[in-house]
């Protein structure tokens, strides 16, 4: 049993890494696009970049992750979206505010900074939606 949950861990972690690399680049590409770096405007920003990555996660966990056997149906896709809605509320709150009610320490840039907020909110929402796709989305 905690070799497979290990072995699952792991390759939701690979996933996550180019999930990851994924919401990094579309954020850090609308940020430059936009010249967005905290505040309000990032929220948009912020839900694009994650919802693409997001997407993309669903058919890499489903298919090689937590190995689902079947076709996808409506009911997993949805309950897979509700997990991960939850996924870019906590990410995109702990960029929100982070990136607005606490200043860049020690001279970091905006950009760095905004990224540094990046960083704690995929953590957080790594936590949650693995549990999340694991007992709820791809429980077999």
């Amino acid at each position: 049993m905690f070799k497979q949950i290990f072995a699952q861990m792991f390759k939701f972690v690979v996933i996550g890494a180019f999930n990851t690399a994924i919401d990094f680049g579309i954020l850090n590409l609308l940020m430059y696009l936009t010249e967005t770096y905290g505040g309000g405007g990032i929220i948009p920003l912020n839900v694009i970049s994650f919802s693409v990555a997001v997407t993309n996660s669903y058919f890499w966990n489903r298919f090689w992750t937590f190995r689902a056997k079947g076709s996808a149906s409506g009911k997993e896709f949805g309950q897979f979206i509700l997990v991960s809605l939850v996924g870019v509320a906590i990410n995109t709150s702990v960029v929100f505010a982070i990136t607005t009610f606490i200043p860049p320490v020690g001279g970091v840039g905006r950009e760095l900074w905004a990224n540094l907020a990046k960083v704690a909110a995929t953590g957080l929402s790594l936590v949650w939606n693995f549990i999340g796709y694991k007992f709820i989305v791809f429980r077999r």
